[in-house]
């Protein structure tokens, strides 16, 4: 092993000792899941799962930026989620042992984690602890869907870019996300299926209210309940 994949390594087992369904595990089930993890590293663009794809692998975003997205057969696009560093996704693919039914293309340069599908049932048959965290990831992953369908039925832009920002700070399913995003203007048209100009538009919108503010290169969120309800159009 060279000096790079030492230091990719390390880094792989310092992410899965600092991830949330790590308490609660034996020293020996997690000796296992750091045996079977790997990473791998994609440039922005690039597709790390295609559509229909087996689901052989759950995945985390060790640093980086992906999003969750399929395109009907007219070609419209719709992005379910954006998934930030130090989030765990894909769970319920794996789970039914079913086709992916959607991609995960890179946002920017992004590491990713895969650990594989026998490893991630064999820790839901042997661990109390993992199985009551994934209970709840699933179940704040259904909470998400639910509002995300309302927003695409009901929103607008604006709603739709305020639920995006709004949902990277979900605790349970992205532990890991400060109120500076760094992020770019670029990148939130990329996670809400808008061109550029129309997320810029959006994102000062937002600024105005008082929600954000957009500086190069990142968002502060300054009133994170507020996007909240706002998102909910409440």
């Amino acid at each position: 092993m060279n000096a790079h994949q030492t230091a990719q390594r390390d880094k792989l087992l310092k992410f899965l000792a600092s991830s949330p369904w790590r308490e609660g595990l034996s020293q020996d089930q997690f000796d296992r899941v750091c045996g079977d993890a790997v990473t791998r590293t994609f440039t922005a663009g690039a597709t790390i799962c295609l559509r229909e794809s087996p689901s052989e692998h759950w995945l985390a975003v060790v640093d980086g930026l992906v999003k969750v997205d399929t395109v009907s057969a007219d070609g419209r696009a719709t992005t379910f989620a954006g998934v930030p560093g130090g989030a765990w996704f894909g769970e319920g693919a794996v789970l039914k042992g079913e086709p992916r039914p959607y991609a995960v293309v890179a946002i920017r340069d992004s590491t990713v984690a895969f650990v594989p599908r026998a490893t991630f049932l064999w820790l839901l048959d042997n661990s109390h602890s993992f199985s009551r965290w994934l209970i709840d990831q699933l179940n704040a992953r259904l909470g998400y869907y639910v509002a995300l369908v309302e927003g695409l039925r009901l929103g607008d832009v604006n709603t739709r870019v305020a639920y995006c920002l709004a949902e990277l700070f979900n605790p349970q399913l992205y532990p890991n996300t400060q109120l500076r995003i760094d992020i770019s203007q670029e990148e939130i048209g990329r996670l809400t299926g808008m061109v550029r100009q129309t997320a810029y538009r959006a994102l000062h919108e937002l600024e105005n209210a008082g929600l954000i503010r957009v500086q190069y290169g990142s968002i502060e969120v300054v009133d994170l309940e507020g996007l909240k309800k706002f998102a909910l159009g409440a």
